[in-house]
């Protein structure tokens, strides 16, 4: 993302930190200002869709608005946290407008060419603040080479369910309008477990649950998985696999612009041959070296944050994810969680790389078997 500049430098002077177990410190989290919109997107039956076995299609989809925005916004850097089957951010007044068109046109691309359902909504922060709810942002350095957002206070979840209510709704563009998706792709193939089991973690706090309580739990689980080799990331330090042709080619073609979706597809296993080539003979080309910028995937890599609930992939033990559940079933008995768990074979990564040369190219990370949207199901049934 570029340098902050007028408008967008609330988010952009926020610090930094980088011990991710320190994401329940109060102090690290900045309240949004009054005049910015939250953008709410999710896929409208995902948990179908993924029964019918279309991970990569749903992480297409909840990737895509990131993106279509992304570039709306020319680089500028803005809060956003990816769910899986769909994602959250946040935006300044004078970037309203163009976030307005980037959605509604991204609505349309994912039902068009990913016969998927999204929903897409715009809810004023003051909204929000008027249930007596807040939204606060901090920003997480998984590396050196970038940031994304945290947030708290309670009003991603007012405003998504505000928008499943059909409140704050943004009508998708007409017919045929294409979202500018730049550096979107999913040309990683399947990333299998090294450890035992994907698992799939979600966890919110119950209602009226002590805060204090919360924190204690998010705090243990956190400090569970960092014991654990590598902090439990799902992607290897070789990077995750890559094959030609990718699985993910016919989901690339569909997001480019211009051209038939032949001459598309023709483009993209052309150019994603000449990258296989270059990256499994680690040649540099153009200042591009293959080595770096697979230690960059891996650093760069989502697999845990925090978004008014922990959100983690972990590629972990037996014994580590016994222990996350028992920590988990104790804390829900009690009053203080609700949790979803799911546990799958792999993960998988949707990739949003505006430029192979820059390092700050972000890249999504869900379970390959249903994922957060599975995890997401199980916590509403005990909910239920």
């Amino acid at each position: 993302m570029t340098t902050p500049t007028g408008h967008d430098t609330f988010y952009g002077g926020i610090q930094v930190f980088r011990g991710f177990s320190s994401l329940m410190e109060p102090a690290l989290y900045s309240a949004l200002p009054d005049d910015w919109t939250i953008g709410i997107a999710d896929i409208v039956e995902s948990t179908r869709a993924i029964a019918q076995a279309r991970y990569k299609a749903v992480n297409m989809a909840g990737a895509s608005v990131i993106a279509a925005v992304a570039n709306a916004l020319e680089g500028r850097e803005f809060p956003f946290v990816f769910g899986g089957d769909g994602a959250s951010f946040a935006v300044a007044p004078d970037d309203l407008e163009r976030t307005r068109e980037a959605m509604a046109a991204t609505a349309t691309w994912v039902e068009e060419s990913l016969d998927l359902v999204m929903r897409v909504a715009l809810v004023p922060v003051a909204a929000v603040r008027a249930q007596g709810l807040d939204v606060r942002v901090a920003r997480f350095g998984p590396s050196a080479n970038l940031s994304y957002a945290m947030f708290s206070g309670g009003g991603l979840g007012w405003a998504e369910a505000a928008m499943k209510r059909g409140e704050f709704a943004v009508e998708k563009a007409v017919p045929g309008t294409q979202p500018d998706l730049t550096g979107l792709s999913c040309r990683f193939e399947e990333i299998p477990s090294a450890r035992g089991l994907i698992l799939s973690v979600l966890v919110v706090p119950a209602r009226d649950a002590d805060p204090a309580a919360f924190r204690k739990v998010i705090e243990n689980l956190v400090a569970l998985v960092e014991r654990s080799p590598d902090a439990g990331r799902p992607v290897p330090a070789d990077g995750p696999p890559l094959k030609w042709p990718p699985a993910g080619v016919e989901y690339e073609a569909r997001a480019g612009r211009g051209g038939s979706l032949l001459r598309r597809r023709a483009f993209v296993l052309a150019n994603t041959l000449f990258v296989y080539v270059i990256m499994r003979f680690g040649i540099s080309v153009g200042g591009f070296v293959p080595k770096t910028y697979v230690r960059q995937v891996v650093e760069n890599s989502d697999f845990r944050k925090y978004d008014d609930g922990l959100r983690m992939i972990l590629d972990c033990t037996p014994e580590l994810e016994s222990a996350l559940t028992k920590v988990l079933a104790a804390a829900a008995a009690a009053g203080t969680v609700r949790y979803g768990l799911h546990r799958q074979d792999a993960a998988m990564m949707t990739c949003f790389t505006p430029s192979a040369l820059r390092s700050d190219h972000v890249h999504f990370i869900d379970g390959a078997r249903g994922g957060y949207a599975s995890a997401a199901s199980a916590l509403k049934a005990m909910a239920a």
